[in-house]
């Protein structure tokens, strides 16, 4: 599937739940389901800056895609992380750096995060991106 096309997937799901009650329900549940990150990659490498609890990423790449793994100490960044993780992860770093991320404002994440967990959520969006950006520049 496409970034779009998965990003298509996730605004249709979220446009089942009636109230932000059950998106949040929601979204704890897909970070249960998260790819977690192995616990020799939970150093501060991993840790995302700019995100009020703890957030790890680790990234690699599987034929020419990047793979994204993660964790969070905070059930609600878990599933912040986790639809983003499943947006970016086995896509190719080229579509990865180009994609958008509309989907967070349809969805109408952002506007319901506090503050800090929006500061977190553009933290998250900044570093997948650059994992992407750096495994771009070792293909070209």
């Amino acid at each position: 599937m496409t970034i779009q096309e998965i990003q298509n997937e996730i605004i249709e799901e979220f446009s089942m739940f009636e109230d932000w009650e059950e998106r949040y329900q929601y979204m704890i549940d897909l970070g249960k389901s998260l790819p977690l990150i192995q616990e020799q990659y939970k150093t501060e490498d991993n840790i995302i800056k700019g995100c009020q609890s703890k957030v790890w990423v680790h990234a690699e790449m599987q034929d020419d895609k990047v793979v994204f793994t993660a964790d969070s100490d905070a059930i609600i960044t878990k599933g912040i992380i986790a639809i983003l993780i499943r947006v970016f992860s086995k896509q190719h770093p080229k579509d990865i750096i180009a994609a958008d991320t509309d989907f967070i404002d349809e969805i109408g994440l952002k506007e319901h995060l506090s503050p800090t967990r929006a500061n977190g959520l553009v933290s998250m969006i900044k570093q997948l991106k650059m994992y992407a950006i750096a495994y771009q520049t070792q293909l070209s």
